[in-house]
């Protein structure tokens, strides 16, 4: 008998495979400090130019294998990126310098489209006037992905670097089987798209032009997330640098992000947002994270870091309104390639925001006399200011609730 999609199928599947991703994040700076020699300054272009090659390779294929995803369907797209990630994840505990380690940061770019698919697997399963409700479970499996991983990566790193990497890849396998035997196909051959499939980024994002919203939102998106994985790349090295936290320290700070994002993404996102309304929710969502990059930035003591973590992650009913609204004005047969476009967007952010981040905190701290540690966020607050303005003048222009 058929298997009937569900959320509960594609929050298992995400919720897997972002505990295998958290798991190496406490360790990453760390072992290039290893590969590499030298400390955070010296580890922070590297740690940027990785995460550069990761989403650049998302950037030329996330369009693709969307496209795909609308024509062969979903789960056979997940299946692969579940896979050639595990395999990564593996490999990177065995590599012998930092070269190999741009290999493997390339191969897990181009497999890497969970994310994108999910998005479209969820479109499928969701009613419309449900799919905030939808796209807040994504939000809740990567909190709680966050929260596991980060904490087991930063304990077991602190016994041995290596280790979180071989747990990530038998955890990211483990999912892969887990889909394979159990996740359902959510788009039903009827409602497949048999156009050709788009073969590069700037065709793929063609599609855009037809949907002036989505258009206009994933411009917003596309600072949001500058902002964001420019925070991302030097959590490690600047907690570090900044108030002395190890592996483990580092593994409680996320296992905090990952809670917050939890309990709003996946519970209070579902009461707010149908309140506020889906426009609301995204503005005051985006003004609470771009004053959160303030309270990181102003942070003299680790402590107060909690208190700012507790206060950003009421920002998380912002992303499950922004899908919301995107999917809401996609045609069913383009919404794997919408997510496509919008995951390319994504991609160009996270290929540009570590190299922003990493090298601006290289910069800050060039002098310890002169240190200034706290600049980058600083700077990503006023990114995310004009990710607000974006925002705003894209919902005005394009009323829809």
């Amino acid at each position: 008998m058929r298997r009937t999609p569900g959320l509960g199928f594609i929050f298992v599947t995400l919720l897997l495979d972002t505990m295998g991703f958290g798991l190496i994040i406490p360790v990453g700076p760390r072992l290039i400090e290893h590969l590499q020699g030298g400390g955070e300054a010296e580890a922070a272009p590297i740690v940027g130019w990785l995460a550069a090659t990761y989403a650049l390779m998302q950037l030329l294929f996330s369009p693709v294998l969307g496209s795909l995803s609308d024509r062969l369907g979903r789960r056979p797209v997940l299946l692969v990126s579940m896979f050639g990630s595990g395999l990564d994840y593996i490999a990177m505990a065995l590599v012998p310098n930092v070269a190999w380690l741009f290999v493997t940061r390339a191969i897990n770019g181009i497999s890497g489209a969970s994310i994108t698919t999910a998005s479209a697997y969820i479109a499928d399963i969701t009613p419309i006037e449900k799919r905030a409700a939808g796209f807040g479970v994504v939000g809740a499996a990567f909190g709680l992905g966050f929260v596991l991983g980060p904490l087991l990566g930063g304990l077991l790193g602190k016994q041995d670097m290596h280790w979180p990497f071989y747990a990530a890849g038998a955890l990211t396998l483990a999912n892969w089987l887990y889909g394979l035997l159990v996740l359902p196909e959510s788009l039903p051959p009827e409602r497949r798209n048999q156009s050709p499939v788009r073969r590069s980024t700037f065709s793929a994002l063609g599609v855009l032009q037809r949907y002036p919203l989505a258009r206009g939102l994933a411009g917003a998106l596309f600072l949001l997330n500058l902002a964001q994985f420019a925070l991302h790349v030097i959590w490690v090295l600047c907690t570090k640098y900044r108030y002395g936290w190890d592996e483990a320290a580092v593994g409680f700070s996320l296992f905090a992000v990952g809670v917050g994002a939890a309990i709003v993404q996946g519970g209070l996102a579902r009461r707010i947002v149908p309140k506020l309304g889906e426009r609301r929710s995204l503005l005051i969502g985006v003004t609470i994270g771009a004053l959160a990059y303030v309270g990181y930035g102003a942070a003299t003591q680790g402590w107060m870091v909690y208190l700012v973590i507790v206060f950003a992650s009421l920002g998380g009913i912002a992303m499950p309104a922004c899908q919301a609204l995107i999917t809401k004005s996609v045609r069913p047969d383009e919404q794997g390639a919408v997510q496509g476009a919008i995951t390319s967007v994504n991609s160009l952010a996270n290929m540009l925001g570590p190299l922003l981040g990493s090298n601006v905190f290289a910069w800050s701290i060039r002098d310890d006399q002169t240190a200034r540690p706290g600049l980058t966020f600083f700077v990503c607050a006023g990114i995310g200011a004009l990710g607000l303005a974006l925002a705003w003048r894209a919902l005005r222009r394009h009323r829809t609730d």
